[in-house]
């Protein structure tokens, strides 16, 4: 029974805490100075990237469309053949080399 009196005290309690609370007095601008406080750290954090306009951009991608067309046509242009001896030879695998095993 004892737990149920503590219960009941602890329940009286929140609500004494409860009626101590007052209304807080807020200053009429508060909202105002807290919206411009937030759109000013905003713009802060977009000027991180204001070097990368729009004509960098188009520059980069335009520089990465020629390299990928490069690239392409260098793929193009190798044969299955020329792969595979330029793979042996850099590894050591090609047969015109003697071998110590043989």
């Amino acid at each position: 029974m004892e737990s149920n009196s503590n219960v009941y005290d602890r329940i009286d309690d929140t609500f004494k805490a409860l009626e101590r609370i007052e209304q807080v007095n807020v200053s009429p601008f508060f909202k105002d100075k807290t919206m411009q406080r937030l759109f000013s750290e905003r713009e802060e954090q977009q000027t991180a990237w204001s070097w990368f306009t729009p004509k960098l951009q188009l520059a980069t991608l335009v520089c990465v469309v020629i390299l990928n067309i490069i690239a392409f046509t260098r793929l193009q242009n190798s044969t299955y053949d020329d792969n595979v001896s330029e793979f042996a030879q850099s590894y050591g695998l090609s047969g015109s080399e003697t071998s110590l095993l043989k």
